[in-house]
């Protein structure tokens, strides 16, 4: 077992100099402690049978141990947050790894288990709160990935305050990141190339209670500067009919050393583009039917850090972030809570991208359809226990990349320590 440490000497260090403060009743009596279980089988077939490796296939077992203290008492309040990660193998081999949820090396066998541990310590003025440490941020310009057997991480620093009444503003720079299937804080990088920080800044701002405008800037040291704005629009429009737009809009340039922005540029372009997309989504009692749009103009592919980009197109397999894609989306939520099953789910949506342009493919096209049942028990010893059953098919012609076939089963439960 394999733990990462480097981010923990700045916060333990911190830790032991706080640590008389942190006695005090409000950041005892205000902590809260739970423990999340996840099993994970995944199952993807490449299509290419006559390939190395034609099929990713395993099966794993995973624990989320997430603690966070109340704050001391007094006009400046000070706590501690800890985030502990393991990763078990069940079901694994060289022939079949790659899935995301195990790590492996240049043996290319996977791991039998992995682990993180992460120390936050924050400080409370007022209704801003500085963190630094771990950092598991959810915003346009950077977000963590929570969709495989252990979320990521980022080390740095964020500040978040709401001492403004409607106005949420974030000011951080983030300087490691560690994958979701890792055990290492790594140097912030896009598309391979490493960068020493990506600094951001902005926030959101509720003009009415269901209207929100958004911008953000974001800089990854010598590679990328980019300019987000955002809408979120919930209209109602009869009883049980509502219409919610999400409107998403980046403009991003390259910045800094030449020779790492050359380096940088995914399949000989470079990092200028402009991105729209957006989703509308109508409401009707336990519907929703959603129809999504996305523009990417200018030269290369989107530049995000981690693995997700805040785009509506953001699905199970794909991105939809190469170079000039365009795409369309159109998708349909029930809630079985309509027919006397509540906790049941429905989900599926078609994704059509087009016009992709890469060093050796021009006017490529991808498609993806996915499913998804998902179940929440409501009563009895196995309540709050999810099952989540996630089918996916993904195409690409030109020889973009390889043609998935995807199954995913999670079995989850969250429980409260304290």
């Amino acid at each position: 077992m394999s733990f990462s440490r480097r981010p923990l000497t700045a916060s333990a260090g911190l830790c032991a100099a706080l640590a008389p403060l942190l006695v005090q009743a409000d950041f005892i009596q205000d902590s809260k402690a739970s423990l999340e279980a996840r099993n994970f089988y995944f199952s993807r077939d490449f299509r290419q049978h006559a390939a190395p490796q034609s099929q990713a296939r395993e099966w794993a077992q995973g624990f989320i141990l997430r603690m966070e203290s109340g704050y001391t008492e007094g006009t400046l309040g000070v706590g501690l947050d800890a985030l502990g990660e393991l990763g078990l193998k069940l079901d694994s081999s060289k022939a079949h790894r790659g899935t995301g949820l195990l790590p492996f090396g240049a043996s290319q066998e996977p791991a039998h288990d992995y682990s993180e541990l992460g120390l936050t310590a924050k400080l409370r003025l007022g209704k801003s709160v500085l963190k630094l440490g771990t950092l598991q941020p959810t915003l346009p310009v950077a977000s963590i990935n929570d969709v495989r057997l252990l979320p990521s991480t980022y080390n740095g620093s964020l500040l978040t305050s709401q001492d403004i009444d409607g106005l949420t503003l974030n000011v951080g720079r983030l300087e490691k990141q560690n994958l979701r299937d890792s055990s290492s804080n790594d140097q912030m990088s896009y598309a391979g190339v490493q960068s020493s920080h990506l600094d951001l800044a902005g926030g959101t701002y509720a003009l009415r209670p269901n209207l929100a405008l958004s911008y953000y800037y974001a800089q990854m040291h010598d590679l990328y500067r980019q300019h987000y704005a955002g809408l979120v629009h919930d209209m109602p429009l009869a009883e049980g009919v509502s219409l919610r737009s999400d409107l998403r809009y980046f403009d991003t340039r390259e910045q800094g050393s030449a020779n790492l922005r050359s380096a940088a540029r995914v399949d000989g372009g470079r990092i200028d583009n402009r991105f729209f997309n957006g989703m509308l989504t109508l409401g009707v009692g336990a519907h929703k039917f959603g129809l999504g749009y996305q523009n990417l103009s200018g030269d290369g592919d989107f530049a995000y850090p981690g693995l997700d980009p805040y785009s509506v197109n953001l699905v199970t397999v794909n991105v939809f972030t190469k170079a000039e894609t365009d795409a369309w989306q159109a998708r349909y939520d029930y809630n079985f809570a309509a027919l006397g099953l509540p906790g049941l789910s429905f989900m599926t949506r078609y994704v059509n991208g087009n016009h992709i342009q890469t060093a050796t493919v021009s006017g490529g096209k991808e498609w993806e359809r996915d499913t998804d049942i998902a179940y929440v028990v409501q009563s009895g010893p196995l309540k709050n226990v999810s099952v989540r059953l996630r089918n996916a098919t993904f195409r690409s012609s030109g020889g973009l990349t390889s043609d998935i076939d995807e199954n995913r089963l999670i079995v989850g439960y969250t429980l409260a320590l304290w």
